[in-house]
């Protein structure tokens, strides 16, 4: 199947999906934390997916991004910047040029180009934020943020209620931009070069142009991710910027469905949820578990948790 063979997630799976998390607040009252850092998880992991599901650009150091977007807007918080908005901004307007620039590397490469490529970047990055400890904080992380209300009114709490709504709104916009974004005619051009470069340079395709856009478009979502966990956790780890991340968040992306936008989102519920059982469940040896059921989705669901439930649904209209 391809990957426009499953598409986004249709309008009323999409409502009852983002119904569901908001239902989330008020069922698990007291996860409200852990919601937050899906939905953070499910837009970077979106962003992801435009670089890899839809323009077919492979990306080992995708946090590189998210990372920078966490960096602008923690380092604005803590010079008494913390505007959520204007942190939101200078993520998205660093992270997103920052894309710009490598993207003329990323263009010009092969995959395994690519692959080295944003591998070496992210992990240039992470070096250069742990040796700018002054900075950055370091390994112990920048500290010290103070983020402003939302709106003016509405207070970061301790219960994470702010939080969780913040970040709903936030990435609910974003995913709705996307999905316009991806549904238009420069869409349309993304999944035909991911499906077949070189026919679409055949039919006269700007598509080295439509790459660096794609990319770009990619960086700056990340970027916004990053800004959102920075701002509803006020503190940034230098992980966030690392390799671990960065693998992480292809796993995600890879359980939940490559090109299908909501893929991400999905995975990211799917990952954090069973992280955070097994993680109660057996401090010792949650990762052991959590690899053998992702290595089972992963063998048994071609195409992720949505490709799966798209060829389930398929035999039931057949």
């Amino acid at each position: 199947m391809s990957r426009a063979g499953y598409g986004q997630a249709p309008r009323v799976g999409e409502g009852l999906l983002w119904l569901a998390l908001a239902a989330s607040y008020f069922a698990l009252p007291d996860r409200l934390a852990l919601m937050s850092q899906i939905l953070v998880y499910g837009l970077f992991a979106a962003s992801l997916d435009i670089a890899l599901g839809y323009a077919g650009i492979l990306d080992l150091g995708h946090a590189t991004f998210f990372g920078v977007g966490a960096y602008a807007a923690g380092l604005l918080a803590s010079h008494h910047l913390g505007d959520p908005s204007l942190g939101l901004l200078v993520a998205m307007l660093c992270s997103g040029l920052l894309g710009y620039l490598l993207s003329f590397l990323v263009v010009r490469g092969t995959d395994l180009a690519r692959l080295m490529i944003t591998l070496s970047v992210c992990a240039l990055f992470a070096d250069f934020a742990n040796r700018m400890a002054s900075i950055t904080g370091g390994t112990d992380g920048l500290q010290g943020m103070d983020v402003r209300p939302v709106l003016g009114v509405f207070r970061f709490d301790l219960y994470g209620r702010t939080a969780f709504w913040y970040c709903y709104v936030v990435v609910l916009l974003v995913f709705l931009a996307l999905r316009r974004v991806l549904a238009s005619p420069f869409g349309l051009v993304l999944r035909g070069i991911g499906e077949n470069r070189r026919r679409m340079l055949a039919l006269g395709s700007p598509v080295e142009s439509r790459i660096r856009a794609a990319y770009c478009l990619s960086a700056a979502v990340a970027g916004v991710a990053g800004a959102l966990l920075a701002q509803t956790t006020q503190f940034v780890g230098i992980d966030s910027i690392g390799l671990n991340r960065s693998f992480e968040i292809l796993i995600i992306l890879v359980l939940g469905g490559t090109g299908s936008l909501y893929g991400g989102l999905v995975g990211a519920v799917v990952y954090m949820v069973l992280r955070s059982a097994f993680s109660s469940l057996s401090p010792q040896y949650w990762m052991f578990w959590l690899g053998c059921v992702l290595i089972a989705i992963a063998l048994l669901g071609r195409g992720g948790i949505l490709g799966a439930l798209s060829r389930l649904a398929q035999r039931r209209a057949g």
